[in-house]
């Protein structure tokens, strides 16, 4: 099959994308779930969008092509792009343009019998013959309808369709331009920035998380569900499985750190009869389910168990808490130490003991979630306790590797 830009199923460039240019740098060679000639296919479409930011390497086991972006230096996320890039037949996109055509503006409306007579005088040009039913005009103007582009109006008994007012969007430029970037499913953005006159966007981002784009719709068929407080069936690839499950799920609340860009699910998984979390790019294949009854009772249940959350990690009982508590010292110039923890500390107590001690005390479900965040400390912490004794000793273990690797011995310490 001959390369096309254009695509008809955006999972399969998802699936590239995560395999290629977010998860990892695979060759050529190392990628066995497609053919070979599959793999040119969709790498040449991926780099059609993402030329500018695409890299290579060589190596002993092939060449490698890996994406080199600064988010700093650029005003777009490129992989937008990617959703710009859905394919249409000949007889969609001529059907679009004849429709809008005929509605020009908002005071021109039209029942579907003189949409019809309008549509054959604009195809009698064509040199082939072409024409259009009223089922297939009928059903393209429903689903403009459900986009909000088409609206309609009842005069007698008959249905009249005009086009829907357009909103000026130049006053909110500023809005649309902070949205396509900093949002979730900021593409919905990146839509209307294209409809703006040309600009120069004032914002710029040191922390970009760009690959969230292609979650896009994951996200948004989420946000659905959880507003209709519906359940779900969805497809789920663990991170240590090459089968995909599917899972039926309440969709709950959605998380997404500030400090890694990741995007997790929590929900309540039925068939497990708990709570428990899932990442966004391991999700695909969503669909809506029935009304929940228990929606509520379940939304109840997660905000009892979020002060004892430290990332995503969560259980529906709260008997099995892990203790967790250290000290930190600091100068008499370091109350800036005091005044991050206080920031940092989520569903912990800080205590003062002294004029240079204080105590940090948290319950939490999972201890090893906080092992970066404590590390941030290390310099200053004087003693510390976990009641997860695997905790504490990956914890230890992780000093003495560190120790190693500087040559601190003990008599040092």
């Amino acid at each position: 099959m001959a390369y096309r830009e254009l695509i008809k199923n955006f999972e399969n460039i998802r699936a590239y994308l995560r395999e290629f240019y977010v998860y990892g740098f695979k060759s050529r060679t190392e990628y066995d779930l497609k053919s070979a000639r599959s793999y040119d296919n969709e790498r040449r479409r991926i780099e059609s969008w993402l030329g500018d930011h695409i890299r290579s390497s060589q190596t002993a086991d092939g060449k490698n092509i890996f994406l080199s972006i600064d988010s700093r230096t650029l005003q777009h996320n490129p992989f937008y792009k990617a959703w710009k890039a859905k394919s249409f037949t000949d007889r969609d996109i001529t059907l679009h343009f004849i429709l809008f055509d005929i509605l020009h503006t908002p005071a021109v409306q039209k029942s579907l019998n003189e949409l019809l007579s309008d549509i054959d005088t604009y195809l009698r040009i064509f040199p082939e013959p072409l024409s259009f039913d009223a089922s297939t005009v009928r059903k393209k103007l429903k689903e403009y309808i459900e986009e909000g582009l088409i609206r309609t109006e009842k005069q007698g008994r008959q249905l009249l369709y005009a086009r829907a007012p357009t909103l000026d969007r130049a006053p909110l430029t500023d809005i649309i331009d902070f949205f396509s970037e900093a949002a979730p499913c900021g593409v919905i953005g990146s839509f209307l920035q294209d409809a703006l006159p040309s600009h120069t966007d004032p914002f710029t981002f040191k922390h970009h998380y760009m690959t969230q784009a292609i979650d896009s719709d994951i996200l948004a068929r989420l946000f659905d569900a959880i507003h209709a407080k519906r359940a779900i069936t969805a497809t789920n690839l663990g991170r240590h499985s090459n089968r995909p499950k599917t899972i039926r799920l309440i969709p709950l609340k959605i998380y997404i750190s500030v400090q890694s860009g990741r995007q997790h699910l929590i929900a309540f998984h039925e068939k497990a009869n708990r709570l428990t979390s899932y990442r966004l790019d391991y999700l695909s294949n969503i669909q809506a389910a029935e009304v929940c009854s228990r929606f509520d009772a379940l939304r109840t249940q997660l905000a009892a168990a979020e002060p004892y959350m430290w990332g995503v990690n969560c259980r529906s009982s709260l008997k099995h808490l892990e203790h967790v508590e250290f000290e930190i010292q600091i100068a008499e110039h370091e109350q800036f130490i005091v005044q991050r923890l206080e920031r940092e500390k989520r569903g912990g107590t800080v205590t003062q003991i002294d004029a240079r001690h204080y105590r940090y005390t948290a319950d939490v479900f999972d201890t090893n979630e906080m092992l970066p965040w404590i590390r941030s400390y290390l310099s200053r912490i004087i003693s510390i306790r976990f009641s997860n004794r695997t905790a504490e000793n990956k914890w230890k273990a992780d000093l003495d590797a560190m120790y190693q690797i500087y040559g601190i011995s003990e008599d040092t310490i």
